[in-house]
């Protein structure tokens, strides 16, 4: 919903960012893979029990993750950019959980079925998004919901933080998680009919 709706806030520094790597002649995949390699780190930071630095190098890597795209769309936008971003966004995402449930095991049953819920989340996402005619400023159609990455970084951000709460705000992941995908499922009866 955040990544949909308060993008304009953002969007100055998204372009001049975008516009100094492209400057400087780093591609939009350049900034892909730097990204993935900065937010793979915020698993391990949270292992190893370093929250402020787990939180700096999520945000920072989702920032980059929403600048290749804006440097993809100033440029010459790619199939394979799209697999990269989309493959990198879930292994970012992994990252987190595998360092939540290493760093404290007795939560490993949420993180499983917040794990669970993000893949049936995503696949009706990318579903609905290659069999979709729509079109919009991505290369393939993108359906809004509830929970959009900045929110999945939100709620990840609020689990490192608060790890005695970390039970109840999967769960109330989770809820996000099931709530967005039966929202996206029931627009996707709609326009694919």
């Amino acid at each position: 919903m955040l990544d949909t709706k308060a993008r304009h806030l953002v969007e100055p520094a998204i372009s001049q960012s975008a516009n100094l790597f492209l400057k400087i002649g780093l591609t939009a995949n350049h900034v892909t893979v730097i990204a993935f390699i900065i937010g793979v780190s915020s698993g391990v930071f949270i292992y190893l029990d370093q929250s402020i630095l787990a939180l700096a190098v999520l945000w920072f890597s989702g920032f980059l993750d929403v600048v290749d795209g804006t440097m993809a769309r100033k440029t010459k936008t790619s199939p394979f950019g799209t697999v990269l971003d989309v493959t990198f966004d879930r292994l970012v995402e992994i990252s987190v959980i595998l360092g939540l449930a290493f760093r404290f095991p007795e939560a490993m049953w949420v993180l499983l079925l917040l794990s669970v819920s993000i893949i049936f989340c995503m696949t009706v996402f990318l579903t609905v998004g290659a069999v979709a005619e729509k079109s919009g400023i991505k290369t393939f159609y993108y359906q809004p919901g509830l929970a959009e990455r900045t929110e999945g970084f939100i709620l990840f951000s609020l689990m490192i933080v608060f790890p005695d709460y970390l039970i109840a705000i999967g769960l109330i992941f989770l809820g996000v998680e099931i709530f967005t995908a039966v929202q996206r499922l029931t627009e996707a009866g709609k326009i694919l009919k």
